[in-house]
C-alpha cells in the first residue's frame, strides 16, 4: 500500500511546516490530521523551528 506511505509523509510534512511557522489550524484541520496520523504507526514528526 504505498499510497498510504506517501499520505502519511504528506501528512507529516504539513504537521511540521504548520509548526515550523508556528501557524494555527482550526477544529476540522485538527480532526482531519489526526484521522490520516492515526493510519500512521509511529512515524515521528521532524521539525526544524524558523528562526
Amino acid at each position: 500500500m504505498a499510497a498510504a506511505g506517501y499520505r502519511c509523509q504528506y501528512v507529516t510534512d504539513w504537521v511540521a511546516g504548520k509548526t515550523r511557522w508556528g501557524l494555527g489550524i482550526d477544529a476540522a484541520e485538527h480532526a482531519a490530521l489526526s484521522e490520516q496520523r492515526s493510519h500512521c504507526a509511529d512515524v515521528p514528526v521532524t521539525v526544524v523551528l524558523a528562526r
